[in-house]
């Protein structure tokens, strides 16, 4: 049969309207694209490391069961190298060269303060672990969520043992020059005055400083009872707690999660140096009173210990937050959709997801998703497999 003019442009149309069908299906298939930003080089990049280690094994496990709704996780990584600039690079990289779904990172607070309105700018969803406040507001940053505890949690857990359990009122607080480390001695000391501490020494140091011990001579001439130091940066920690110790100084030192790391561990001088050292870290990955982890925890580090992934030098809680940041997203795309509001909507309403960081919760006014309650300090000396024990004082 002959067709008409007609009858071919209309058979033409309904060829090119169910090829055009056929694409979205195909697309559909396709990786989706989640941005990461971690510090895995650079002074800062301890935390950087663990965390990656976390992501990796939970993206492995995510795609080996199906990804979501058949499409593969694709993380496209971009290095910080713990460098602000570099960590804006990488950002405007991921959403206008590679245009990712949603971005998890930066991980260090230096690093997000210059990245966090750049995401905003470009509505791109984004999921961050640091810990400076000013890095959500849900009307200056609606996109924005913190899955982990604020500058004002933290600070208050340190403080509280200082100044209630330690009993300790003269206090020494330093920090480097990092955003991260400015902005909590800002935070911090403020908040040990309204308690009744007296700040005898306080000073952000370059973290590079070889020789920390005039800095110390300081604190200890000014009569501290406690030093108090904020930096994510192994190298400066550990300088801090020779010096303490070659100046057979037993002041106890009571701060930043990195105190306890095993790379810290490594550049002591000393392992005995390490005593009287109290970090902050987070119930659900501590050893609990009967000196056991939870059975979330425990069967975490079983697979852990399975896939090889190496614990000693680094926190459990570091790859704990990276394992479960990547699987929330998920359980947002699978529920909600990959589109940006879609991510959005779901995390604004999102209840109790169980971490084996902690048990996260949002609401579109609340974009700071940690419970007060799991903030706690812990003895560096009790590092093993990369948890501890409560620091005295602590209930069970």
């Amino acid at each position: 049969m002959t067709l008409t003019r007609r009858q071919a442009l209309v058979s033409a149309g309904a060829a090119a309207f169910a090829s055009g069908l056929a694409k979205p299906a195909i697309a559909a298939k396709d990786p989706i694209q989640v941005g990461y930003l971690p510090a895995l080089t650079g002074p800062s990049s301890s935390t950087g490391i663990g965390i990656n280690r976390g992501i990796q094994l939970a993206v492995q496990e995510l795609n080996a069961a199906g990804g979501i709704d058949g499409r593969q996780i694709e993380l496209i990584t971009r290095d910080t190298q713990s460098d602000p600039t570099k960590a804006v690079n990488g950002a405007a990289e991921l959403t206008r060269g590679q245009k990712v779904s949603v971005v998890f990172g930066p991980v260090n607070s230096g690093e997000s303060l210059a990245v966090v309105p750049l995401l905003a700018r470009t509505n791109t969803p984004q999921v961050h672990p640091c810990w400076v406040d000013t890095l959500t507001d849900p009307k200056k940053y609606p996109m924005c969520f913190r899955n982990a505890p604020t500058n004002q949690q933290i600070g208050a857990a340190a403080n509280r043992y200082v100044v209630n359990i330690l009993k300790k009122k003269k206090v020494a607080v330093i920090s480097d020059t990092t955003g991260y480390g400015t902005a909590s001695v800002n935070a911090y000391v403020p908040m040990l005055k309204g308690m009744g501490a007296d700040i005898v020494y306080q000073g952000n140091v370059d973290a590079a400083n070889p020789d920390l011990k005039p800095e110390l001579l300081r604190m200890q001439s000014a009569g501290t009872e406690a030093i108090m130091p904020w930096s994510v940066n192994a190298g400066f920690l550990s300088r801090i707690i020779n010096t303490r110790g070659q100046m057979g100084w037993d002041v106890p030192i009571v701060g930043q999660t990195t105190l306890g790391s095993g790379q810290t561990k490594d550049l002591l001088e000393k392992l005995d140096y390490w005593a009287k050292v109290y970090p902050n870290n987070f119930r659900p990955v501590c050893y609990q009173s009967d000196g056991q982890l939870t059975d979330r925890t425990r069967e975490f580090l079983d697979r852990l210990k399975s896939a090889k992934i190496d614990i000693g030098d680094t926190l459990l809680w570091w790859i704990a937050i990276g394992y479960d940041s990547p699987r929330m997203i998920a359980e947002a795309m699978k529920n909600a959709g990959t589109e940006p509001q879609q991510i959005v909507g779901y995390l604004n309403k999102l209840k109790g997801f169980a971490g084996v960081f902690g048990d996260i919760s949002f609401t579109p006014e609340q974009h700071d998703g940690y419970p007060d309650e799991q903030v706690v300090m812990v003895e560096a000396n009790s590092l093993k497999d990369g948890a501890f024990r409560l620091a005295p004082g602590y209930g069970a």
